[in-house]
């Protein structure tokens, strides 16, 4: 990354890592407030996508469709099936269930198991752009 690009690119980054830390966080501390750590990861891994289309130079609409982030990144680096599912698995914890008219209630597992697709996909993206 050069430029501005690497500075955009960065600030979504920060901004990823503390919705993941967040969900972390009240995790270990309320983890009954299972529907708040789950829209953290999913808004985590949505930053961290956008990071690495701004590391591209992609241009992409506001969204916050992981698919359709992912469909966006893939036309630059390969992304599989795997993904794709963790993705649909999170996206069902974007903006509506932040509203009272949309209770969702996650196990222990369940949970455990976003966090972990939040830190995967960290992990994978971060690697991506250090190394393009």
């Amino acid at each position: 990354m050069k430029g501005q690009n690497l500075i955009v690119a960065k600030a979504w980054i920060e901004k990823a890592d503390h919705d993941l830390g967040s969900a972390k966080v009240i995790f270990l501390h309320i983890p009954e407030y299972s529907d708040t750590i789950a829209f953290h990861c999913q808004q985590a891994v949505e930053k961290y996508i956008k990071a690495t289309l701004i590391s591209f130079d992609v241009e992409f609409r506001k969204s916050h469709d992981l698919l359709y982030l992912l469909d966006k990144l893939s036309e630059y680096i390969e992304v599989n099936s795997e993904t794709y599912d963790k993705a649909i698995l999170l996206n069902g914890f974007a903006i509506e269930i932040r509203y009272p008219n949309k209770v969702i209630h996650l196990s222990k597992i369940e949970i455990k198991n976003a966090i972990s697709i939040a830190d995967d996909f960290r992990s994978w993206l971060l690697n991506i752009m250090d190394t393009k």
